[in-house]
């Protein structure tokens, strides 16, 4: 598909030089000679790329200001900005607003098209990686054979003949967003729209213009990630970030199914399913005043909780070895031949959850080409024993030592045999085989800790 260009310059010589350059390379062209004109082509159709004289006649608004306006409806088209009488600072403050580049009158045929190659090129690289991502997050398998795990697989195959709003929560890299596009993908929208607003990234001031999208004063519109998302599903990430102002109108789009843009008078509808996820106790934010009780209980219709990966220990060694599998595949490199049994993969805290281990299998299977076994196993412990010593901080080390010898021995004892059950799934003889004590001192041992069974 060819890539559109619209060239706006007053100067009809220069604006007929610019348009037959870029045919000759066979773009799809179109021109304006003013702000008026630039409008109304943009309104037919937004360019992939845009070419802008700064200064433009007839009429009070400049090239200066079509950026803006381009840029605010869609910040990622290239814009190159071109003038014949600018001086440095000008040049600075068009990059500055979020001019691709600026080129100086004169200029050379092959300067402007190198631009819009490079222009061009800087575009379909973003494209290609909002694709990829998704691609990734579709691509990835939710892996798991623990209780907790098949428990929450069952809830998303019966979630794939309804249209109910979910409520997704767990720690932090634990596979919220995972489990969300699994629900998408295994339902009557999967061929419409996921997307994903990150309420935790958003200034406050841009909820709203995010949201519902806005009407500008030349009839121009920004498209909000509700309209982007009709008819598909619409995760809203770490909802609990989402100011009070503006949950009561996600509140009201909820009620009513349709809202209106900023700046606009028309009423939009939409059908969208959506499903929030948090990281954090919205019922203790509900009753601390910082979440809307109403919003909570619509949002809260079927709710998700996904474990930590030091709940289901026991899913380490099939992740471990689809990772393995994955992650060199998408990397172009052999395996890594990584032991799924290593004492330290269950040992330590996993802080980061499935994202940590996902992140520790790339390092691994990046750093291990053409390495030996022992040195493989020397970077997995390498990472994980610094990593471990990392994340002790100063108040559990006091902690520690608060105790007295007897009681720290019996914490370390209790979490440390945890460890070993999980790993082999509660079997009591695999665990004493495994950890050089006999089956009856090791009853013995978990019931003088108080370790009563294993789920």
């Amino acid at each position: 598909m060819k890539r559109e260009i619209l060239v706006v310059d007053d100067n009809s010589d220069i604006r007929f030089l610019i348009c037959n350059i870029l045919k000759e390379k066979d773009y799809s062209v179109r021109s304006a000679a003013n702000y008026d004109q630039a409008v109304f082509e943009i309104k037919k159709k937004t360019p992939d790329l845009a070419i802008i004289d700064i200064k433009l006649d007839k009429g009070d608004r400049d090239g200066i200001d079509l950026l803006k306006l381009l840029i605010k409806i869609n910040k990622n088209i290239p814009v190159i900005m071109i003038s014949g009488h600018a001086n440095v600072q000008v040049a600075v403050d068009a990059i500055r607003l979020g001019a691709y580049e600026f080129v100086e009158k004169p200029f050379s045929s092959e300067k402007i098209l190198n631009y819009v190659k490079r222009g061009l090129e800087s575009l379909s690289l973003k494209d290609e990686r909002e694709n990829l991502e998704g691609k990734l997050f579709h691509s990835f398998d939710f892996i798991g054979k623990s209780a907790l795990i098949l428990k929450v697989k069952k809830i998303i195959e019966k979630l794939s003949s309804a249209d109910s709003r979910v409520l997704i929560t767990g720690p932090t890299g634990s596979g919220k967003e995972l489990v969300a596009r699994k629900i998408h993908k295994n339902s009557s929208r999967s061929k419409h729209p996921f997307i994903v607003l990150n309420a935790a990234l958003l200034k406050e001031k841009r909820y709203e213009k995010e949201l519902f999208g806005e009407e500008y004063e030349d009839g121009l519109v920004s498209y909000g990630i509700l309209e982007k998302a009709n008819k598909g599903t619409l995760l809203i990430d770490e909802v609990s970030e989402v100011p009070l102002e503006t949950q009561a109108s996600i509140l009201r789009v909820l009620i009513d199914q349709k809202f209106k843009r900023v700046n606009g008078s028309k009423d939009i509808n939409v059908n969208i399913r959506i499903i929030s996820s948090s990281s954090k106790d919205l019922n203790h934010l509900v009753a601390n005043g910082d979440f809307r009780e109403d919003l909570f209980h619509r949002l809260n219709v079927v709710p998700i909780n996904i474990p930590s990966l030091q709940e289901r220990t026991e899913d380490i060694p099939l992740l471990v070895d689809y990772f393995k599998k994955k992650l060199s595949e998408i990397n172009g490199v052999p395996e890594a031949n990584i032991d799924s049994s290593n004492d330290l993969l269950f040992t330590y805290d996993w802080p980061g959850n499935i994202r940590e281990l996902r992140n520790l299998i790339e390092r691994i299977t990046i750093l291990s080409v053409n390495e030996n076994q022992s040195n493989i196993n020397k970077i997995l412990n390498d990472i994980l024993t610094q990593s471990s010593s990392s994340n002790l901080s100063t108040n559990d080390l006091n902690n520690a030592m608060s105790f007295p010898l007897k009681e720290a021995r019996e914490k370390f004892e209790k979490k440390y045999l945890l460890n070993q059950l999980q790993k082999n799934h509660g079997n009591i003889s695999k665990t004493a085989e495994h950890i050089g004590m006999e089956r009856s001192a090791l009853h013995r041992k978990l019931k003088s800790l108080g370790i009563k069974g294993i789920n």
